[in-house]
């Protein structure tokens, strides 16, 4: 059959109508350009330069170091061994005195472990009791392990109750460093390794600074983190190339603020390294 004249007449005009109705459905979208290098770049670094930094050498960490009180462990260890020898008070009250007096950490050390005098057997027994472990540290440090990050456990504690901490970890026992108790042949307490690099604080020579610093000598890391929730850990960067404030367990504001960069769970840190 063929269309009359009338039908060519009607397509004829349609057609042309057709065609500007889509060039108009079209032309937004054709004017529509990517997004430009800059604005991607801009997106991204909406964080903080310092965070930016921090995440970077997290990211390609050789070396991590943790605080184990309040950081790898929910708890505080000397608060719950004073509480464990009967001398809970005491050594609490001695802690508030030592912080409104601003006192140097080897002094502020000595004068608790003097109130809470505990033995060599009384160390042992108390260091069997199960690691209260924050949640995510597992899984983190198996991460950091299968990366061939190092780990080591820093803290200003005690090597005997940290000791079980780091096998239930699967951290060496050499990569510890803390304090070490004296007894004397009796097994009672005389008094602590002063010669041990976490006995004191305040300097880059000492405390976690000085333990950072000696890795970094020894080793030769390039990117090593600090990672806690207290002063001595903020004081450790440098020479520690980054610190990360934990406050999964406590937030101190002093240390939030002066963080390179500040989480509350590990799994913000796992997630960081995938």
């Amino acid at each position: 059959m063929i269309p009359s004249f009338s039908f060519l007449i009607s397509i004829s005009l349609f057609i042309p109508l057709l065609i500007a109705a889509m060039i108009r459905v079209a032309a937004p979208l054709l004017s529509t350009s990517p997004p430009s290098i800059s604005t991607i770049c801009t997106a991204s670094t909406t964080l903080p330069q310092t965070e930016q930094r921090a995440r970077h050498i997290w990211k390609h960490a050789d070396a991590v170091c943790f605080d184990v009180d309040s950081t790898v462990c929910e708890n505080e260890a000397i608060d719950e061994l004073a509480e464990y020898l009967g001398v809970g008070e005491e050594v609490a009250t001695a802690t508030r005195r030592a912080m409104n007096g601003a006192s140097r950490f080897r002094d502020a050390l000595a004068s608790r472990l003097e109130i809470m005098r505990p033995s060599r057997a009384a160390m042992i027994e108390f260091a069997q009791r199960p690691a209260k472990l924050t949640p995510g540290i597992s899984d983190l440090v198996t991460a950091l392990h299968k990366r061939g990050t190092h780990v080591y456990l820093v803290s200003g504690g005690f090597r005997s109750i940290i000791e079980p901490v780091a096998d239930v970890l699967s951290i060496p026992r050499n990569r510890i460093y803390a304090n070490e108790l004296i007894y004397d042949t009796h097994g009672e307490y005389l008094g602590f390794d002063e010669n041990e690099p976490t006995s004191d604080s305040g300097s880059k020579t000492v405390g976690k600074a000085g333990v950072c610093g000696m890795l970094k000598k020894n080793h030769g890391y390039k990117n090593l983190v600090m990672i806690g929730d207290g002063a001595t850990d903020l004081e450790a960067a440098p020479p520690a190339d980054t610190f990360i404030g934990f406050g999964g367990n406590a937030v101190r504001a002093s240390v939030k603020d002066g963080a390179d960069w500040f989480v509350t769970s590990f799994e913000t840190l796992l997630k960081s390294l995938q």
